[in-house]
């Protein structure tokens, strides 16, 4: 397996292999993260979707990460139960022995509608409040890839389209795979969409959405779009 870091933080994958529990889950898998856009990845569960972002990411054990630096979001929010949610949001630079952005983390989490919540521990919060606030030190990171492994799936469907629209603006420019069970999600947001399954699991030919992200939901365009990604789906 060789893993290619290209200019402007492109990564190119060749040959990925990963057996876990006995079972093989990628064998000569060929990925590519083009520069500065968004992938987004789909596909039955079990398929390896997280798996390959923990790859890719260095927490797999006894594999190196695939690209160092790389934003990570999972699926739990990982809070810690013993810190407010702002100082959450700014551990990895305290961790670093960098100065915390105390200013960019309280405007951030006023546009995740969490300013009320900002000494609240993750146990006063509701699951979709602890999923923004996992978001927010997501995006506060800064950093030129990111990692992300159903980062909308715990809200409603409206704050769901706010934090669409405010991810895609905010990670413009950035290297970011994105992995959602959500067809219309990918088809908003990503410039490449992928299907992976199949055992060892393989990526179908992208699928490219018309223009630039957050798109419109209810464009002609994207709705054919999801009828045909629903389609290789329902294959998968």
């Amino acid at each position: 397996m060789t893993a290619t870091l290209l200019p402007a933080t492109a990564l190119s994958v060749r040959g990925l292999h990963l057996a876990l529990g006995g079972r093989e889950l990628f064998a000569d898998l060929d990925l590519d993260l083009p520069a500065g856009r968004w992938t987004c990845l789909l596909g039955p569960s079990g398929a390896g979707k997280t798996s390959l972002l923990r790859l890719i990411a260095g927490l797999v054990p006894g594999r190196p990460a695939l690209v160092e630096g790389a934003a990570y979001m999972a699926q739990q929010d990982l809070l810690l139960p013993w810190l407010g949610v702002l100082d959450n949001l700014v551990l990895g630079y305290r961790l670093r022995n960098q100065p915390p952005p105390f200013d960019a983390a309280r405007a951030l989490l006023a546009r995740m509608g969490l300013t009320e919540a900002a000494h609240l521990r993750p146990a006063e919060l509701s699951g979709g409040m602890r999923q923004r606030a996992a978001l927010a030190r997501t995006l506060l990171e800064d950093r030129p890839v990111v990692l992300m492994d159903e980062p909308f799936s715990a809200v409603d469907a409206v704050t769901r389209l706010k934090l669409q629209t405010l991810a895609a603006e905010m990670l413009a420019g950035r290297t970011v795979l994105l992995v959602t069970h959500d067809p219309l999600e990918a088809l908003r947001l990503g410039h490449r969409i992928h299907v992976l399954a199949g055992r060892p699991a393989r990526l179908s030919e992208p699928l490219i959405p018309p223009g630039p992200p957050p798109r419109d939901a209810a464009d002609p365009r994207v709705l054919a779009l999801q009828a045909e990604l629903l389609r290789r789906l329902e294959a998968a």
